[in-house]
C-alpha cells in the first residue's frame, strides 16, 4: 500500500517564541527529570505535559517553538544538548536532523500498535524519529471578509492569485515553520519546480505577512486581520469550532501532507525519562489529548479514535508526498536557498 493509501485506511479504520517552563532546563537535568521541546500548539504541549507529569510523576520543562525553529537550535546545541525529547511538528525538519546525527535510534515496544505511515517514518529515518499523527495542507478563507471585498469563493491553489486577495493572504515563513516547508515542497511536487517556484512568486504579490509560526495565519483569519491564510487544514478547524466565519478548503489541485514526528536528542541528559515519554506519547491514551486540547490530527496509533472534527483524508485529493527526499539534509536546504533568494524578497 501507498503511505496515502495507508493514511487513508487509518481514517476509515478509525471513522515571538512561545516558551513555557515548569522548571527550569537546568533544574530539570539536576533533578534527572524531562526537558521537552515542543512543536504543535501550546494548548497541546501544555496538556501533554501536565498528563505525563500526573501519569509518571516525571516532572518536565517544556519550550514550545515552530518545527525549523527547534531544529535551529537542537543543531546549534549539539555540542552540549539542552534538551532531551522533541515531540511534535511536521517530519522534514526531524528527518533532516535524523540524517545529520542529532538524534537517536530506538524501537518502542508500542511499535505495533502504530499506523504503517507512522512506522514507515521510523524506517526511512533509521529508527531516529516516529509518526505520531499526521494532517493535510490547505487554507481557510474569513467569509465575511471575502463577501464585503467581492471575493469570489476559493477553491484551488490558483484562487490565492486573485488579484481581490492583494495583500490579503498569510502564511508563514519556510525557514521557521514546518508548515510553510510542506507547502514549498508540496507545490514542487504538484506543479515542478520551475512551474512551482513561479507560482510562489505570484502568491508573493498577495501575502502580506510571512509569520514565524504555520498556525498563526488561522488566528489571523478567523480575527479578521486577513482574509485567506494557509495552513493545516486542522488548524484551521480548531478556528472554526470556536465558531470564527471560516471556510476551510482542500485545494482542487491536490495537497501534500504532513506526518508529525517525536525523536530523541542525541546526548539527552535524561535519556531513560526521554524513552519514558516516547513510550507513554505512542499509547492511545496519550494520542486521545491532542482532540481534548482542539488539536484536529489523525493520531499514529491505530486505537486512538480519529476526532469527528478532523478533515477526512478520504476526501482530500492527497499526493504521494515524498517524505524522504524533501525530508533529506540537502533538500532541504537547497529549496530553502531558494525560496529565499528568489521569493521572500522580491518585490510586491
Amino acid at each position: 500500500m501507498t503511505l496515502k493509501k495507508n493514511i487513508v485506511a487509518a481514517t476509515m479504520l478509525a471513522g515571538s517564541m512561545t516558551a513555557l517552563s515548569f522548571l527550569s532546563a537546568g533544574t530539570a537535568q539536576a533533578q534527572g527529570a524531562l526537558v521537552m521541546y515542543c512543536g504543535v500548539q501550546e494548548e497541546w504541549c501544555r496538556a501533554m505535559v501536565g498528563a505525563f507529569e500526573r501519569d509518571t510523576g516525571i516532572k518536565v520543562s517544556m519550550t514550545r517553538k515552530s518545527s525549523g525553529e527547534i531544529f535551529a537550535q537542537i543543531k546549534a546545541e549539539a555540542a552540549n544538548p539542552r534538551a532531551d525529547i522533541w515531540w511534535g511538528g511536521t517530519g522534514d525538519p526531524h528527518m533532516q536532523a535524523a540524517e545529520e546525527g542529532l538524534t537517536v535510534e530506538y524501537k518502542s515496544p508500542k511499535m505495533g500498535e502504530l499506523q504503517d505511515w507512522a512506522v514507515r517514518q521510523w524506517e526511512q529515518s533509521k529508527q531516529r524519529t516516529v509518526g505520531i499523527y499526521s494532517g493535510a495542507l490547505g487554507f481557510g478563507y474569513n467569509t465575511e471578509l471575502a463577501k464585503a471585498n467581492n471575493v469570489p469563493e476559493l477553491k484551488c491553489w490558483a484562487d490565492l492569485l486573485k488579484p481581490e486577495l492583494k495583500d490579503e493572504v498569510q502564511v508563514a515563513d519556510p525557514n521557521s515553520s514546518g508548515t510553510a516547508y510542506t507547502l514549498l515542497a508540496s507545490i514542487v511536487q504538484i506543479m515542478g519546480e520551475d512551474k512551482g517556484f513561479e507560482y510562489l512568486k505570484a502568491l508573493h504579490k498577495n501575502v502580506n505577512q510571512y509569520t514565524k509560526s504555520g498556525a498563526a495565519p488561522a488566528k489571523a483569519v478567523a480575527q479578521g486581520e486577513t482574509t485567506a491564510g494557509i495552513t493545516f487544514m486542522h488548524d484551521m478547524v480548531t478556528m472554526v469550532v470556536d465558531k470564527a466565519p471560516i471556510k476551510v478548503v482542500a485545494p482542487c489541485e491536490g495537497t501534500g501532507y504532513e506526518i508529525g514526528s517525536m525523536s530523541i536528542i542525541k546526548g539527552a541528559k535524561n535519556l531513560e525519562n526521554a524513552r519514558k515519554f516516547y513510550d507513554w506519547a505512542l499509547t492511545a491514551g496519550a494520542q486521545k489529548i491532542g482532540a481534548e486540547a482542539k488539536s484536529y490530527q489523525v493520531p499514529s496509533n491505530k486505537s486512538t479514535p480519529i476526532p469527528p472534527q478532523a478533515p477526512k483524508l478520504t476526501d482530500i485529493k492527497l499526493i504521494n508526498f515524498d517524505f524522504a527526499k524533501y525530508g533529506s539534509s540537502e533538500e532541504r536546504k537547497r529549496l530553502l536557498s531558494k525560496w529565499d533568494a528568489e521569493v521572500k524578497n522580491l518585490p510586491k
